[in-house]
């Protein structure tokens, strides 16, 4: 497992293949995201960040059969096209795969600690959306009916 904030752009197929060399991985879910349209700053506390992303790492192999996990989120200056997070997720078939990158993904939005500030916009405001996508994880309580 491989979790990095970094202010350096990464190599997207290096990382994938550093990933993928145990025979027993049958499937790479991979998402990849870049900033768009504004220039943008992301700040972050960086133990507290770390830490954060290592249980959203936890959490997803503990519900999935994730063989293993490369998170690598940016922080610093950041111009539109610019690489700004990657997860990529291996495991021997596809279901979990897909599933794990696009919970690791959900969580990171909504509880990893991380600040923007847009470039002649201000700071980035949280989604009701993105909440919503992390909260679909979340089993309804015992006796409550799902809606």
């Amino acid at each position: 497992m491989k979790i990095s904030v970094q202010q350096q752009a990464f190599d997207l197929t290096r990382e994938v293949e550093a990933i993928r060399k145990n025979d027993k991985v049958g499937a790479i879910a991979i998402f990849a995201g870049q900033v768009r349209e504004v220039a943008m700053t992301l700040e972050h506390y960086p133990q507290m960040t770390e830490k954060a992303i290592r249980g959203i790492v936890e959490e997803a192999s503990r519900r999935w059969q994730v063989m293993d996990c490369t998170v690598i989120h940016r922080h610093g200056e950041l111009q539109p096209t610019d690489p700004i997070v990657l997860v990529a997720v291996a495991s021997a078939h596809r279901g979990d795969a897909f599933a794990a990158c696009e919970f690791i993904m959900d969580y990171l939005k909504t509880q990893a600690p991380f600040w923007k500030k847009e470039a002649g916009r201000g700071w980035v405001e949280a989604k009701a959306s993105d909440d919503a996508a992390a909260e679909r994880w979340n089993p309804p309580a015992k006796g409550v009916k799902g809606g």
